[in-house]
């Protein structure tokens, strides 16, 4: 197992860099990894060409080295632990020591040089999903190159040729590699500074995992039936909130690899979408939302003015990607008196729990309720105000007006001002209505 002792820094993030045979590994850069889940500072360009960096929700960019004009990236294939959210942790595959792996950060016109390490157990590929490049750079294993086999390391070389919002995901054995969490993002930015100019640019991909309760490895023969919907292989309440100063310009780009689409909506605020993985939408073709679907293997980048402070959700309208752990098979039985007999069965079934609704909120219910060991409550939130009966793929964007500007550290809880929050009513009801007999 490759130790990870030395610390690399870079704009105040600090990132493992695991140790490499000189001999074997000489010409090859430095392996940086990382097995935190916390959301770093941007990674500002030490050398090349200048630009405005993104910020990976719960991950990183992969630093590079710049040789001859190139900039050189070392990706490395492997077995890595990702804790889904506090209290659970996943057995998955990745890149660099996390599921999704780093994030890659360049700009219009780069050389791009990736080397790519195999330690996994079976052949991959990478494939670099919405680039234009030479057909044996695509990574489509048998048809564009050989499989990696483990233990080798590939070449890719290309010039990135369009700037917009990319991804890079393995095309080898992709229904087993993929639901291991074997996905990463890509950005390339305008050669220009001035095209398409933001104040934050967050990234990250929805991703899906099937782990039975209790257990830690994903099933990869699932094909609909997931149990945990994900932000960056993170679940609610383990996903940090995307921070903004009031009056800056937001970008959040979303990319899917899951296997289902997912409709991201936004509280408080309206957006537009300007670009997906095709390239930047005009001007005139862009439309006010607050909620836009996101396709399967889809990327789109949506932009808005943080005009209002607060703490604003955004998170999949899909009521059960916003829950973790669920299981579909539960019967509805709202409105059954079962008082009785959740006493009878108490009797005789030790910790049941009746799952009827009455008496309290789920999340209250998931309170009493035992749980196997490394599993997730479906909700187990909890906010200035209570409960939050939320999980899965749901978030916060955290707007304030005494933000620095480079600030990204999560603020708090909003603190509203007297007047301004929904309150208990005190008085009279009103007497029930009547239909009125013609």
């Amino acid at each position: 197992m490759v130790t990870r002792r030395h610390l690399f820094s870079s704009a105040g993030a600090a990132v493992a860099a695991a140790a490499v045979g000189k001999a074997s590994l000489a010409a090859l850069p430095e392996i940086v990894a990382s097995d935190t889940a916390g959301t770093r500072p941007p990674l500002h360009p030490p050398n090349g060409r200048p630009y405005q960096p993104v910020a990976t929700l719960n991950g990183w960019t992969l630093p590079w080295r710049m040789r001859n004009g190139v900039k050189e990236f070392h990706l490395v294939a492997e077995a890595v632990t990702r804790e889904i959210a506090p209290g659970m942790k996943a057995h998955l595959w990745g890149y660099n020591g996390q599921s999704p792996g780093p994030t890659i950060e360049v700009v219009e016109g780069d050389r791009v040089r990736m080397f790519v390490t195999n330690r996994l157990p079976e052949p991959t590929s990478i494939h670099w999903h919405g680039q234009r490049l030479p057909n044996g750079m695509d990574g489509v294993s048998g048809l564009t190159q050989p499989s990696i086999k483990p233990g080798q390391t590939y070449v890719y070389e290309f010039t990135a040729q369009r700037s917009g919002t990319f991804m890079y995901h393995p095309h080898a054995d992709d229904a087993t590699q993929m639901a291991m969490g074997m996905m990463g993002f890509w950005v390339t930015h305008p050669r220009d500074r001035r095209v398409m100019p933001v104040d934050r640019d967050y990234v990250f991909l929805l991703n899906a995992y099937d782990i039975d309760p209790g257990s830690y490895t994903p099933k990869v023969s699932t094909m609909l039936d997931f149990n945990l919907w994900t932000f960056n292989s993170r679940a609610y309440p383990g996903i940090d909130p995307m921070v903004a100063r009031v009056g800056e310009r937001v970008r959040i780009r979303v990319g899917n690899l899951t296997m289902t689409n997912h409709p991201m909506h936004l509280h408080g605020h309206e957006f537009v979408v300007t670009g997906t993985d095709g390239g930047w939408i005009p001007a005139s073709a862009r439309l006010p939302e607050v909620t836009t679907d996101i396709g399967v293997g889809q990327m789109k980048a949506l932009e808005f003015s943080a005009a209002a402070p607060g703490d604003w959700v955004f998170h999949c309208h899909k009521s059960h990607h916003t829950m973790n752990a669920m299981g579909h098979g539960i019967p509805n039985t709202i409105g059954v008196e079962q008082r009785d007999l959740a006493e009878q069965i108490s009797s005789l079934v030790p910790n049941y729990m009746n799952m009827s609704g009455e008496g309290g909120t789920m999340g209250d219910m998931q309170m009493q309720m035992p749980l196997p060991p490394n599993t997730l409550p479906m909700m187990n939130g909890t906010g200035p105000h209570g409960g939050i009966d939320m999980g899965g793929m749901f978030t916060l964007v955290k707007i304030r007006a005494d933000l620095a500007r480079n600030d990204y550290r999560d603020p708090g809880w909003y603190k509203a001002p007297k007047g301004s929050v929904a309150y208990l009513w005190q008085g009279e009801e009103p007497p029930p209505s009547r239909s009125r007999k013609e």
